[in-house]
């Protein structure tokens, strides 16, 4: 008996050493993990400075700036980089009267939160204290550095008051510059990751690259690596949707080093879940942005009027690092290990840990559940739909709203939804179903309490709808995508969008229509034509041999077997951008009077941006049917701005509907 005791204890020795072991971060390392500890000093050039040391990480910080100057970790002195000043920090755009500016928004003042044995939170905060030098605002900058954990807690408090000078606050961030010698290899989904080119190989001044059409967009003429000859390099080329934009960022393949940028929450981002934002881009430089205008441009709703008072937390997000000691493939292991990470992140949200009041805990938030239904001819479930809690407005307000919380999630295939970890508030419930035309929004406002569980029950969107469908063009999905994308120039392609579901970011496309169109402009034959290879992705000017731009009028060309004369058809027009056009809308007279003019919309560039989108807009269009004839028709779609290459508009979907049987 004892034999076979002993013979068992054996075996389930060498099982466990057989097994596969996952060691905790400070296990890879080697590093015994402790309380983190705080220092203040002063370092060799006069300049105060904030340590915070865990075993694992050894961040130093400007104090009372607060700026992140430094970064131990798995043997590399400074993650950051060594060589620039501003290497991990905070800024705002912004604009008062007669002023405009980009404000670092460093601290004046340091203070430690909490220091024990779970963790450390710091402040570095800035009162404002009148005068146009900084943007008006009271900012409190936080880090956390937790026991046990390989990263940092970034969040910050924004306020204005009530008596504070009108001001335009544009784009907010966290921005950090990485370790040039190290980080090479670029990481934002799956799908999309790469070896980067370098600052350097940007440089157009010392002829290492050739300047395009706009200053963010270079053709690596001369670059260190020759793999990159002739590719373009735009920072837009990587952006991504806020409900996809979770984690991204850099490997370093020489030292088996990840550095990443998590954001577990959409909440304190603005635009609501497809909006577009930046992400990580050639420096190496990863950035996690809260507020701008990319992708919709001066419609965003960014200015605070004399009399207006506000506050908001931005964050938290988790800056995380880890290492791979095994060397076998550390850009799998790195990557799939910072998604793990993720799913933790967004698991534990909201945090129990942040020490401000401002951050609402768990229990100090509320749940909304309900069923979304789609009333469209007949009731049906709305499957996969967008459903979200935003502040009051108009339907579709959530797009260009900056100033509150957004709270979004999908529906089950039977509708169902639960939005929960919401903030106490008032809010509007808004959404959009795949499939169908238009913004919901739930007829009644919703107050959400601490701890409350508000059921909605049945809801229903009604989508615009005044007759039968007659004809359509594309997929109400309030994107391009399924439109006609042409090929890249070879001589500027980036080959990690070759052959890829989004191949839309290729620099230059829009340049192709002039190409394919050299004489006259796209014409779609209803029935006969089919929109992924005949319409072309986006409505844009003609480039004359002259290097000038002209209007461009596309026709649409279908049938009628019978016209209601006395009648009202309709035409439900959906845009899915629009950058400084104007379409208007004639039927079966290219040079009459337009039926219909948006008059000048849109300042989101997508177009420019290797956007597929921007601001979804709808318009409903009365047609009368004196204006249709039986057999053939043509609508004429003028985009009547063309001062430049980037003037135009992608749409989302048209439809012709008859007039109502009612």
């Amino acid at each position: 008996m004892i034999l076979q005791k002993k013979t068992s204890s054996m075996i389930c020795f060498l099982l466990l050493f057989l097994l596969p072991i996952v060691f905790s971060e400070p296990a890879r390392n080697g590093i015994r993990a402790r309380a983190p500890t705080v220092q203040q000093i002063r370092s060799r050039h006069g300049t105060r400075e904030v340590i915070v040391d865990n075993g694992i990480i050894r961040v130093s910080f400007s104090s009372p700036q607060g700026l992140i100057t430094s970064i131990k970790y798995k043997g590399i002195d400074n993650v950051l980089n060594p060589h620039v000043r501003t290497r991990g920090y905070w800024d705002i755009t912004w604009q008062g009267e007669n002023i405009r500016g980009l404000d670092g928004i460093e601290g004046t003042n340091f203070r430690i939160i909490t220091q024990n044995e779970e963790q450390v939170e710091i402040s570095f905060s800035r009162p404002w204290k009148g005068g146009s030098k900084h943007i008006p605002l009271n900012i409190d900058k936080r880090y956390i550095i937790r026991t046990n954990t390989s990263g940092i807690y970034a969040y910050g408090v924004f306020e204005r008051l009530s008596g504070w000078p009108e001001v335009e606050m544009g784009q907010v961030r966290i921005v950090f510059k990485l370790n040039t010698d190290r980080f090479r290899y670029m990481v934002v989904a799956d799908d999309r990751q790469r070896q980067m080119p370098t600052d350097n190989d940007r440089d157009t001044h010392r002829g290492h690259a050739k300047a395009l059409a706009y200053k963010e967009a270079v053709q690596l003429t001369h670059p260190g690596d020759l793999r990159f000859k002739n590719q373009v390099d735009d920072k837009y080329q990587y952006s991504c949707e806020v409900k996809d934009n979770k984690v991204h960022g850099w490997i370093s393949t020489k030292s088996h080093v990840g550095f990443w940028l998590i954001s577990p929450s959409g909440e304190y981002r603005s635009g609501g879940p497809s909006k577009q934002e930046l992400t990580s881009h050639v420096g190496p430089t990863a950035i996690t942005s809260f507020t701008s205008g990319h992708y919709v441009g001066r419609d965003m709703e960014t200015i605070y009027k004399t009399g207006e008072s506000w506050k908001k937390v931005f964050g938290p997000v988790f800056i995380y690092l880890n290492s791979d000691t095994t060397g076998n493939n550390p850009r799998h292991s790195l990557w799939e290990d910072a998604k793990r990470q993720t799913e933790e992140e967004v698991k534990a949200w909201p945090y129990d840990f942040v020490a401000s009041s401002d951050f609402p805990s768990r229990q100090e938030r509320g749940t909304v559940t309900g069923r979304l239904l789609v009333n469209d001819r007949f009731l049906t479930s709305a499957q996969s739909a967008y459903v979200g809690l935003a502040p009051p407005g108009e339907a579709g307000s959530w797009q260009t709203n900056t100033k509150g919380y957004q709270f979004w999630t999908q529906t089950n295939e039977t509708g169902y939804f639960t939005i929960d970890n919401v903030r106490p508030g008032t809010y509007n419930l808004y959404g959009w179903v795949p499939g169908f035309i238009g913004d919901f929004q739930y007829q009644n406002r919703v107050n959400v309490a601490a701890g409350s569980e508000i059921s909605l029950d049945r809801v229903v969107f009604q989508p615009p709808r005044n007759g039968p469908t007659l004809w359509e063009i594309g997929v109400p999905d309030r994107t391009a995508r399924e439109y006609f994308v042409p090929e890249p120039y070879k001589n500027t392609m980036n080959p990690l969008y070759l052959n890829h579901t989004d191949k839309f970011r290729q620099y230059g496309l829009w340049q192709r229509y002039t190409e394919l169109y050299p004489n006259h402009d796209l014409v779609y034959t209803v029935g006969v034509g089919n929109y992924s290879q005949d319409w072309f992705y986006a409505h844009v000017t003609r480039n004359t041999h002259a290097s000038t731009y002209v209007p461009t009028t596309w026709q649409i060309v279908f049938q009628l077997p019978s016209v209601n004369w006395r009648g009202s058809y309709t035409l439900q027009l959906a845009l899915a951008s629009a950058s400084r056009a104007n379409l208007q809308v004639r039927f079966n007279n290219e040079n009459s009077r337009p039926l219909f003019s948006t008059g000048t919309i849109g300042r989101d560039n997508a177009i420019a941006r290797h956007g597929i989108h921007g601001i979804y807009r709808l318009y409903t269009i009365s047609v009368p049917g004196r204006l249709l004839r039986t057999g053939t028709n043509t609508i004429y779609l003028r985009q009547a701005k063309a001062t430049g290459p980037f003037e135009g508009l992608m749409y989302d979907y048209i439809r012709l509907e008859a007039p109502s049987r009612a």
